[in-house]
């Protein structure tokens, strides 16, 4: 018997978890997040997707079972990452006293009022080490007040074919007494290779410190599978514009080689700040790609004071579009808002991919657990 498998997105950004989903085979019926720009990228990129641009704390729950079609109980996963600034490690005031960290209480409000079958709730590693993982226990202990058995686990987004070094800590759960597991990883030593930046980036177009050509035609056929795949039927290269950068940075990127950084800049052209650093710290800063490697996780801006942002060979930053690749973004993605905008919107996605993994773990798991209901009956 065929069944709709259905799934609602809350935080749902530029909408990288749902398009993972919808690669796995589920439909999309609803996202809701506060940030108005990543809102008109998920509208555009999931038509067939009603969008709650609102306050999750506003979110009424009648409001989503009538615009979805849903009655309680009928869906069949709801996801999410609450915004993860108070977790994460680069926030050295994190604890449960921000109240950013109370947002996952609101999911739980929405989890109690649709009942799905399933939840997923994703979110950085460093949840772990508020208040001796405080949040971690009232996340377990509140879904299993709700009826949901959970389990949690560290996945690495390289090893699901992701071409970038990215942790992310994912809840599954269930309240219909099915078996729970975490996808198994596809890439990595004995499996698939790791796929590198240049498997990821190498086909996208030359670009200038500051250029920003509009949308171009690609000037080469895909090099590779992943290209292929996230070209799609994409005509065009749309969000590929290289960051302005200072007469001086520009100076400093001539040092710097492939693997590189901050370091191999001379010391009378570095920042002041930097003058005075230990040659331990800021081992990403002003970091250079290398085209066999991962990228480091992409935040919400490819800052290159934050990390290793620097295009393999060309002296600029990399684009809106090349981190929207290392992230397995479609080129099918147009990302709407500023440039400023757009960063965030990538920075802060789920990769796709890793989200189709979660997805396909999650038909496995439905699958078995009918098949196990009809061997009992």
């Amino acid at each position: 018997m065929s069944k709709r498998r259905t799934a609602v997105d809350l935080f749902c950004g530029a909408g990288g978890l749902s398009a993972g989903l919808e690669m796995a085979g589920f439909t999309v019926l609803a996202g809701n997040d506060l940030f108005a720009a990543a809102g008109r990228t998920f509208e555009a990129t999931h038509p067939n997707a009603k969008f709650f641009g609102e306050p999750i704390q506003d979110l009424k729950i009648d409001n989503l079972l009538r615009d979805t079609g849903l009655k309680k109980g009928e869906l069949t996963v709801l996801v999410g990452g609450p915004p993860c600034q108070a977790y994460s490690v680069y926030n050295h005031q994190r604890g449960m006293h921000d109240e950013r960290a109370q947002l996952f209480r609101q999911y739980l409000r929405v989890v109690e009022g649709l009942n799905p079958e399933w939840i997923v709730m994703e979110n950085v590693a460093g949840i772990f080490s508020i208040a001796g993982g405080e949040a971690v226990h009232a996340i377990e202990t509140e879904l299993r007040a709700l009826g949901y058995n959970v389990e949690y686990q560290i996945m690495r987004a390289e090893q699901y074919g992701v071409p970038q070094e990215r942790r992310r800590v994912v809840f599954i759960g269930n309240r219909i007494g099915a078996p729970i597991r975490h996808p198994q990883p596809t890439h990595g030593p004995g499996l698939e290779p790791l796929v590198t930046i240049a498997d990821a980036i190498s086909d996208l177009p030359p670009l200038e410190n500051g250029e920003n050509p509009g949308c171009q035609n690609y000037p080469v056929e895909p090099k590779t599978e992943y290209q292929k795949a996230l070209r799609g039927n994409a005509v065009e290269v749309s969000c590929h514009a290289a960051p302005r950068l200072g007469k001086v940075n520009v100076e400093r990127l001539a040092h710097i080689p492939p693997g590189g950084s901050w370091r191999d800049i001379p010391f009378d052209l570095l920042p002041a700040g930097m003058k005075r650093a230990k040659r331990s710290d800021h081992t990403k800063r002003y970091g250079r790609m290398t085209w066999d490697g991962q990228a480091c996780t992409i935040l919400t801006k490819c800052d290159i004071h934050w990390g290793a942002y620097l295009h393999p060979e060309q002296d600029r930053a990399i684009s809106v579009r090349e981190a929207a690749r290392l992230q397995s973004f479609p080129d099918s993605f147009q990302f709407v808002g500023s440039k400023t905008e757009q960063y965030v919107q990538v920075g802060n996605a789920v990769p796709p991919l890793l989200g189709k993994a979660i997805g396909l773990t999650l038909f496995e798991l439905i699958a078995e657990a009918a098949e196990a209901e009809g061997a009992a009956a």
